[in-house]
């Protein structure tokens, strides 16, 4: 449904007339596009989606002030998408850093070649890919960013189960009112990780607070809940007959744009 108002600048325009998907929906348009009747293949997605991530970084944090970026990249689409960002993001000028833990195993299944391939080519570019994660301390980054866990994170499982994505977020997240061990600004994917898809941040523990948000084809239902300073919207690609289909209403993107603002 839309939301808000149309009083404002452009971002704030846009974040009007904008949909914000519950899971049901959100499966349901990634269903569309990848069918016969949409055409795309799961590659094209992710790297349309990790060009506009890394284009949304580029708007708000600027080579020239915030080189370091740390790239936290999870085992499904969403860690997919930070290794496309990563690679961007060295041809735009940064030095990107990304930790993938797991990445023996996840790449050595057949079904995971799509992020073989994109592994091998952060090697082809010299680009430091660490499996072991190691908290980072104050000043070793300028940004962060979250590409862990999407709209299918279904809750912690305890017992050691999800690490060290857990450990992560508790690095990274906070206490209501509470502020992060690092200072570095927190840019998530889509949904910031530990989030539920339609709910927000859990009621209790640490969550995280990230700093920018970039929404991927459509906003979700827990971005009504983002309380940072920049909302991104990236997936400058789904054709007409989807976007009825689905009863989507989308901003328009500015000239050759890969990403919106959605508000201040």
């Amino acid at each position: 449904a839309a939301v808000g108002s149309w009083r404002g600048g452009p971002a704030r325009r846009a974040m009007a007339a904008t949909s914000f998907l519950n899971q049901e929906r959100a499966i349901q348009v990634d269903v569309d596009l990848m069918s016969p009747e949409g055409g795309f293949s799961i590659d094209q997605l992710m790297e349309l989606a990790g060009l506009s991530l890394a284009a949304a970084v580029a708007k708000e944090y600027p080579p020239t002030s915030h080189s370091r970026v740390l790239i936290l990249c999870g085992p499904g689409n969403n860690g997919g998408d930070g290794l496309v960002a990563a690679r961007h993001l060295h041809h735009f000028g940064y030095k990107p850093q990304v930790v993938y833990p797991h990445m023996s195993t996840l790449i050595a299944k057949p079904q995971n070649d799509l992020y073989r391939r994109l592994t091998v080519q952060l090697a082809q570019l010299g680009i430091p890919v660490a499996e072991d994660w190691q908290r980072p301390l104050e000043g070793d980054q300028d940004v962060v960013i979250d590409a862990i866990f999407g709209f299918s994170f279904k809750g912690w499982r305890g017992g050691g189960k999800d690490a060290p994505y857990d450990d992560i977020i508790d690095c990274l997240g906070a206490e209501e009112g509470g502020k992060p061990a690092i200072s570095a600004p927190v840019v998530s994917v889509d949904i910031p990780s530990g989030w539920h898809v339609e709910q927000g941040p859990p009621k209790e523990g640490k969550s995280l607070k990230p700093d920018m948000l970039v929404s991927l084809t459509a906003p979700k239902q827990c971005a009504l809940h983002f309380k940072g300073r920049f909302h991104y919207l990236g997936g400058r690609f789904v054709p007409p007959n989807i976007i009825e289909k689905n009863g989507l209403q989308l901003p328009e993107y500015p000239g050759a744009e890969q990403c919106v603002r959605l508000a201040d």
